[in-house]
């Protein structure tokens, strides 16, 4: 009976590039892991400080009907009133409120720019890691058809995607 010879593994002796081209779609794919969870951790936070500024409009906005309320009030007051000296202190109530309101009003709002401006940038980083991302995925799957197609040219190509990657990844650092 002829004896039948099973291979567990691929001799890559008798390929020395498709090893180093193996080496290289791991490493890549190293870089797209840290691509793509740096870039859903600034999604997230971009949501999150989109929210908190959210939040601050919404309270900034309370503070501006207040505000104009305490105006309509001291208008009524003042239009329907006979003697000055019986609405004088509910008018000072008044006018001390809209004061109230209109220096906590400006305090929110610079609060909120802020909010609105930590998610821009926030947002901004997520987009270089986005682009890093995919041109990572672009060389991992070009490097990766070497294996197919056995042509030089797959991880030559893909190896500069891949850089092209790690750059836009590596540029959201500088923000």
């Amino acid at each position: 009976m002829a004896e039948i010879e099973i291979h567990a593994g691929h001799d890559h002796a008798g390929d020395p590039l498709g090893a180093r081209v193996g080496l290289m779609v791991g490493l890549i794919g190293i870089a797209l892991a840290v691509a793509t969870i740096a870039a859903h951790r600034e999604h997230t936070a971009a949501v999150i400080h989109r929210t908190e500024a959210n939040d601050q409009w919404a309270y900034y906005q309370a503070k501006k009907i207040r505000e104009h309320v305490s105006d309509v009030g001291a208008e009524l007051l003042r239009a329907l009133s006979t003697d000055a000296t019986k609405t004088a202190s509910a008018q000072q109530k008044f006018e001390a409120a809209r004061a109230k309101y209109v220096q906590d009003a400006q305090q929110i709002q610079s609060i909120a720019k802020e909010k609105d401006a930590e998610s821009a940038h926030a947002e901004a980083l997520a987009l270089r890691y986005d682009l890093g991302e995919g041109f990572l995925e672009l060389g991992l799957v070009l490097t990766s058809l070497y294996f197919l197609g056995r042509q030089r040219w797959f991880p030559l190509v893909g190896g500069l995607a891949a850089l092209l990657g790690i750059g836009l990844a590596l540029s959201a650092l500088l923000l």
